[in-house]
C-alpha cells in the first residue's frame, strides 16, 4: 500500500462507523434536522471555518469568530459571538487548550447545541517533546530558542496541530460526523464531499513531501515569530525554532533572543519568516542582527483574506511549504 493512501484508512474505516452509529442514534421525525434549512455552524477560527464549508457545502451556514488574519490566542469575544453561539447547532473547536476564552463564551451565550472537538482522536505533541529546551536544532523538532519566561502556554500539549496534513483529515472526520449526526437525511452529500476533500489532503501532503525534500540537510533549520510549527516540523523534516513560546500572547526574554541570534550565526541560518498574525519588529530586528534576510510570511494559524495567498486551509499548508522551501533553497 503506498505510504500516501495509509495515513487516510483510519479515518476512513472509523466514518463508517461512526456514522453506523448515528443513523442508529438517530433520533426520528421532527426531533432530527429534516427542515432543509442549513446547519447553523459556528466555527472558533478560519482554517476551521474554512473545513467545515468544504465538507458542509450549501447544507450549513457557517460563522466564523476569529476570522482571517485574525489571532486566536489573543481573541477577546463580543457579544455579537456570544449570539451566535447561542443560536448554533453545532460549535466546532479545536481543542487542546488552543481558544483559552472558550468556555467563558459558551457560559455567556447559554449554549444547547453539540461541541465537536476537531483534534479528537490525534495523539498532540507534548509541550516538552516539541525540543522546547535542549532538543532545539534536532531535525524534526520545534522549539523556541529558550525555555525562560514562556511556561506552558497551552497546557501540556501543543494545539498546533492542523500544521501537519495528516491530521487534517481527522479534522475532516470529526467535522463529518458531527453534520451527519446533525442532519441525517444529508449524510451522503457529507461523506461525498468529505471523501473528495481527503483526497486533495492526500494530494497535497505528497506534494509537501516533494517540495521539502529538495531542501539539503543544512537548510532545514526554520526560524519564525512563534512556536507553531511542531507538527509540520515533524511531518516535513524540518526544524522549527523561534523566540516565542506556544502563545502569540508570551514574551521573548533577552536570554531568548540572544541564544536565537547565536544559533543563526553557528548554522548560517540564512532567512527568518515573519507571520501573518503577529508584530513581525523581533524578526526584523534579528534578522538585521544575524545578516538574515526576511524570508516571507508564514501562516501559522488563521488564513488570509480571499485575495491573500492563504484564503483555504490547501491553499495556507502549500503556501507555507512553498514559501519555506523558496527561502532556504541553495
Amino acid at each position: 500500500m503506498p505510504a500516501r493512501r495509509a495515513f487516510l484508512i483510519s479515518a476512513t474505516a472509523a466514518l463508517a462507523l461512526s456514522y453506523a452509529l448515528s443513523f442508529a442514534l438517530a433520533p426520528a421525525g421532527p426531533a432530527a434536522a429534516q427542515t432543509g434549512r442549513p446547519i447553523p455552524v459556528v466555527a472558533t477560527f478560519s482554517i476551521l471555518g474554512d473545513m467545515v464549508k468544504r465538507i458542509g457545502g450549501e447544507h450549513v451556514a457557517v460563522t466564523t469568530l476569529v476570522g482571517p488574519d485574525g489571532d486566536t490566542h489573543v481573541y477577546r469575544p463580543t457579544p455579537a459571538d456570544a449570539r451566535a453561539v447561542s443560536e448554533a447547532k453545532i460549535l466546532v473547536v479545536n481543542g487542546l487548550q488552543f481558544e483559552g476564552w472558550l468556555d467563558r463564551l459558551i457560559d455567556a451565550s447559554d449554549f444547547r447545541g453539540v461541541r465537536v472537538v476537531a483534534t479528537d482522536g490525534i495523539e498532540p505533541i507534548a509541550f516538552e517533546e516539541g525540543g522546547h529546551d535542549d532538543h532545539a536544532g534536532h531535525a524534526g523538532h520545534a522549539g523556541h530558542a529558550g525555555h525562560e519566561g514562556h511556561g506552558h502556554d497551552h497546557g501540556a500539549f501543543d494545539p498546533h496541530a492542523w500544521q501537519s496534513v495528516r491530521n487534517a483529515t481527522v479534522y475532516a472526520h470529526n467535522i463529518a460526523v458531527a453534520l451527519a449526526k446533525a442532519d441525517p437525511a444529508k449524510a451522503g452529500a457529507f461523506d461525498r464531499n468529505r471523501a473528495a476533500y481527503l483526497d486533495r489532503l492526500e494530494a497535497l501532503d505528497a506534494e509537501i513531501d516533494r517540495i521539502v525534500a529538495k531542501l539539503p540537510a543544512g537548510r532545514r533549520t526554520v526560524v519564525t515569530s512563534h512556536d507553531a510549527f511542531q507538527y509540520f516540523g515533524r511531518r516535513y523534516g524540518l526544524t522549527f525554532i523561534a523566540p516565542q513560546g506556544l502563545s502569540t500572547e508570551s514574551e521573548a526574554s533577552a536570554k531568548d533572543v540572544a541564544r536565537l541570534v547565536r544559533q543563526i550565526r553557528a548554522e548560517g541560518i540564512r532567512a527568518v519568516f515573519v507571520e501573518n498574525i503577529t508584530d513581525s519588529r523581533l524578526l526584523t530586528r534579528i534578522a538585521e542582527e544575524t545578516g538574515a534576510r526576511i524570508g516571507g510570511t508564514l501562516y501559522p494559524g488563521a488564513l488570509s483574506g480571499p485575495d491573500g495567498p492563504a484564503p483555504t486551509y490547501l491553499d495556507m499548508m502549500r503556501h507555507n511549504a512553498k514559501t519555506i522551501a523558496k527561502a532556504l533553497a541553495p
